[in-house]
Formats: structure tokens, C-alpha cells, sequence
């Protein structure tokens, strides 16, 4: 599929589970970084996480590296005013994302909901993660981070588009870029990889690209997703994949949810998926908020639900991959997940009592007018 950005080769991609694994991994890179740094992120939100990259970041900034920081404006409502001049106070250059005005009306609904990190031009991560304490809190003294989460650590000439990717928002948001680097032409690894993107309506490579993967699926689409409302694309890919005998499951949050109203308007998908033979598992430990997609032996993670929503409105961005290692350890997680979570089998579901058809009646009838919204 045709997009801004081309496959390259020479990249070293890794799957980071977690913000145990990953948080420290984001922190380390900060702390290395010598020439720039650069952030943009959705959901940023004062706590102990964000302490702890505000500190980073201050460190970074004090010893001469260039930090630009674009924060999404309505995701970043609970990351607080002392916090951000802390960061202006050390040189840390923070922009904001579409400030919500009352006088914007519907444009307010644009956000970016983009999760990257870059430093030095050389290492970046990508995913769906935030900055904010929700990825490493852990819930009723389980050893379980409250949201299930994954980024990639990316190395080689991909990154050269991430810093492209990033170097556009932050110039169209009032930011002044430092001087971009040549891409390195060092092959560090064997991935395949490219940077995929959703600028609303306008820009809908991402989802482009996962039907074009579906409708030429051979073996398997596994599809982990946090917020299933899917585009009806998406949904008509995913049946006629099962229905020509592909291996399609779904990952996607159960009752432990940030938004339980998607949670029931989800459901009204159900049916028909389950019908043509799609299989869903509803995952049951925490919070799944993972973006993540195997269709064969490609790979596709980032910020992207492929939800009519994000599709509509916001800004996305996912990193596609091809590479033997890392196709078997997202296997094996997502296999992981399957085995905790609780597969909806037809015959229940068909059984399930009326106050919960009752819900989901009600909450997709929203879901139709709010999508509306011009």
C-alpha cells in the first residue's frame, strides 16, 4: 500500500511488554541522549511516572540537548501547570495540540493520540502508551499493571521517519525543530518496517493497510485492540477472512475498562463476526489497551484502535513490520493474552440476559450520533 513512508531495511525492532519493561527502557534513552530528544504523546498525566521523565527530561535539557515536547491538549488536561513550567523553566520546549477552545466547537474533537519517542534521531519507541502513572499502578495488590500495554524500540532507518513524522506536527503547532540528521544507513537488524498514519479523514493509511493485510491473509489475522467500534471495512475484511477459513481472533477489554460505555456498544458487532467464524476473546486481567495486529507473518502496532472514532478525528501513528523474531514474540504474547481472557462462544452469547442487550441497544444508539458530529 502507498503511503508518505517507504519500507526500509537494516532495522532492529523489539517488543517492549508492559511498563515495567518499557518505562525504564524510555528513561534510559532520555538519560543517554546527548543532541535531541523528541516526545509526543496523548495522555500525559502528573503523578510519580510523569515526575520521573519531567526529571529526565530537566537533566537532559541542563547538559544541552534540545528537548521538544508535543503534548495532546484535552490528553494532557491532568498534567498540571507547575508541572509544565518546570519543564519551560529548564528549557524544555512543550507545545500543546489543538487547545480546546469553547468558540472551536467540533474541531475540539481533533487530537493527536500518537504515542512516540525519539532521542538523538537514532532510538525511538512507538505504541500506545502514556505518561502517566495508569501503566505501572497495579490494582487489588496483584502483581498486574492496571493497563495491558506493549510499545516497540526501534533502531536503524525507520527512525529517520518517525523524526519526520514528529518534525511535521511539532513545526504545524508553532515549535521550532532541531536540524534534522541524515538517515543512517547502518543496517542494524533484519526488519523490514515502516511508519503508518491516520490524520482523520484525510490520512487513512492505517486502516488501508490492515484491510489490505486481512483480504490477503493466508494463515491468520490476530487483531489485540482496546476500543472495538471497527470501520465496517474492517469488519467486512475480518469476515470474509474467516469465512475463507483464515485463523481471525480478537483481543479486545473486557469489564475492566476505562470507557465500559464502548465496552457494551461493542457488542453489537458480535454477532455477525462470530457467525462467519471470528473468534473473541474479551480480556480479563486488567485493562487491555493494546493496538497491536498479526495478519500472517506482518506485524502492525502503535496508537491505532481502528475504532470509527480515532479513524474520524484524530491523529495516529503505527509502526508495520516484518521480521521472523519479532512475529514469534508477538505470537506468543498474544497467544498469551487469548489464555487470559474469556472467549465468547456463540451459543452463550446468543443467551446472554436482556439488561445486558438492554446496554447495548442504548450505548451503540449514541455511538451512531455521536459519530455524526460534524
Amino acid at each position: 500500500m502507498a503511503g508518505r513512508y517507504r519500507w526500509s531495511g537494516g532495522n532492529r525492532v523489539e517488543l517492549l511488554v508492559e511498563g515495567t519493561q518499557f518505562i525504564p527502557r524510555m528513561l534510559q534513552e532520555i538519560n543517554e541522549a546527548r543532541h535531541s530528544l523528541l516526545l509526543e504523546f496523548y495522555m500525559v498525566s502528573s503523578g510519580a511516572v510523569a515526575d520521573r521523565f519531567i526529571n529526565a527530561l530537566i537533566c537532559a535539557a541542563q547538559r544541552g540537548v534540545q528537548v521538544c515536547w508535543l503534548i495532546d491538549d484535552f490528553g494532557g488536561r491532568r498534567f498540571s501547570q507547575q508541572d509544565s513550567q518546570r519543564l519551560e523553566h529548564a528549557g524544555v520546549h512543550v507545545r500543546r495540540y489543538n487547545p480546546i477552545s469553547l468558540f472551536k466547537m467540533a474541531a475540539n474533537l481533533a487530537r493527536d493520540h500518537r504515542k512516540l519517542l525519539i532521542a538523538d534521531q537514532q532510538t525511538g519507541f512507538i505504541g500506545g502508551t502514556g505518561i502517566s502513572d495508569e501503566y505501572l499502578r497495579s490494582r487489588h495488590e496483584k502483581a498486574v499493571p492496571a493497563w495491558h500495554e506493549v510499545m516497540l524500540q526501534v533502531q536503524g532507518r525507520v527512525v529517520a521517519d518517525m523524526v519526520q513524522l514528529f518534525a511535521r506536527q511539532w513545526l504545524k503547532s508553532g515549535g521550532a525543530m532541531p536540524a534534522i540528521s541524515p538517515p543512517d544507513n547502518t543496517r542494524l537488524g533484519g526488519a523490514l518496517a515502516r511508519v503508518t498514519e491516520v490524520e482523520g479523514l484525510k490520512v487513512q493509511q492505517i486502516k488501508r493497510s490492515f484491510v489490505f493485510r486481512m483480504n490477503r491473509a493466508s494463515d491468520r489475522v490476530w487483531l489485540a485492540t482496546a476500543y472495538f467500534l471497527p470501520a465496517f471495512s474492517v469488519r467486512r475484511s475480518l469476515r470474509r477472512a474467516a469465512l475463507r477459513g483464515v485463523d481471525v481472533r480478537l483481543i479486545v477489554a473486557g469489564p475492566d475498562t476505562d470507557h465500559p460505555w464502548v465496552y457494551h456498544a461493542s457488542k453489537r458487532y458480535y454477532r455477525r463476526l462470530l457467525q462467519s467464524g471470528v473468534r473473541i476473546f474479551e480480556y480479563q486481567p486488567s485493562f487491555l489497551h493494546t493496538k497491536l495486529g498479526l495478519c500472517d507473518n506482518w506485524i502492525s502496532a502503535g496508537s491505532c484502535n481502528l475504532d470509527h472514532w480515532n479513524l474520524r478525528w484524530n491523529l495516529e501513528a503505527n509502526l508495520e513490520v516484518v521480521e521472523p523474531k519479532l512475529t514469534r514474540a508477538v505470537e506468543q504474547l498474544l497467544i498469551s493474552d487469548m489464555t487470559r481472557s474469556h472467549e465468547v462462544l456463540y451459543a452463550q452469547w446468543r443467551q446472554r440476559p436482556w439488561s445486558q442487550k438492554f446496554k447495548e441497544v442504548c450505548w451503540s444508539l449514541i455511538c451512531q450520533v455521536l459519530l455524526k458530529i460534524r
